[in-house]
């Protein structure tokens, strides 16, 4: 039996109280809710840090595909989630600007943080800029079907486009601190049960390619110091045996409101994480 959700919740090093309130519940933990054997004191002093960091955030902004904008979910998306999240810990409103567009891919949100004057300004503005893009870059087609190496050659140009995402948006808030937030995928095509349904073939390309796609974002992350938020593991477990099926819309690929709260949730930790 696949484990659920509330079964790792329970053995899960952080305190959480609603999915809603994820990163209040985090960063209001003390050592009690810490299995690592950190001390109060030491705890304390990275919370009140995350605390202090999340204070700055009065705006935030999101950049990528159809998964942030919200696509087939009838729902909050994450964005908004997560500035509702951070207005919990600030005890003030947080401004979100959701700028992610069905179909992007990675070339076109670079496009659109260099020339459309709207998104500069609203970066340029932004304490915290999300960004989730590449699903589209290696997105299915018919000519390629399931083989592996017909999509490869387009992970250079992520690779580049993601370091020149990063890199503009940190141009355009130059003048004060900005936290960025890039997003893997869970899967880059169908997922879950929907995936199964095409074949094993499918499922097996899919696995490999949702892999490389998130390593090149985690590889982004870490060579920028954004922050990295691991959507495999969220939806699909720390042995990757998890079905995420009850976490999607009905088409299978895009999250549903629930997939956005397990999103918002994944980004909590996230945070948490930081030094």
């Amino acid at each position: 039996m696949l484990a659920s959700w509330s079964d790792v919740t329970r053995r899960a090093t952080v305190c959480r109280a609603r999915p809603a309130i994820a990163i209040l519940a985090i960063l209001g933990c003390t050592a009690a809710c810490s299995s690592t054997g950190t001390s109060s004191s030491s705890s304390t002093t990275t919370s009140t840090g995350r605390s202090a960091a999340l204070a700055a955030i009065t705006h935030l902004t999101a950049l990528g595909d159809s998964v942030p904008y919200g696509t087939a979910c009838d729902c909050n998306p994450y964005p908004h989630l997560t500035a509702a999240d951070i207005g919990h810990v600030n005890g003030a409103a947080v401004g979100v600007t959701n700028e992610a567009e069905p179909g992007y891919r990675s070339g076109d949100v670079l496009h659109q943080i260099h020339d459309d004057a709207t998104v500069v300004t609203n970066v340029q503005g932004a304490q915290a800029v999300t960004i989730e893009v590449g699903a589209n870059d290696v997105a299915y087609s018919p000519s390629c079907g399931t083989q592996l190496s017909c999509y490869e050659p387009a992970l250079p140009a992520l690779t580049s486009n993601l370091d020149a995402i990063v890199r503009r948006v940190h141009e355009l808030t130059a003048t004060h601190h900005v936290a960025v937030v890039l997003l893997d995928y869970w899967s880059v095509w169908l997922g879950g049960q929907y995936a199964q349904a095409q074949g094993p073939a499918y499922v097996e390309t899919v696995d490999a390619l949702t892999r490389q796609v998130n390593d090149t974002i985690r590889r982004t992350a870490e060579a920028t110091q954004s922050i990295y938020v691991d959507l495999r593991t969220a939806f699909r477990g720390p042995d990757d045996a998890w079905d995420e099926t009850h976490l999607l819309a009905p088409d299978g690929d895009h999250p549903n409101a629930a997939g956005h709260e397990r999103i918002a949730e994944a980004i909590a930790q996230a945070v948490a994480q930081q030094p």
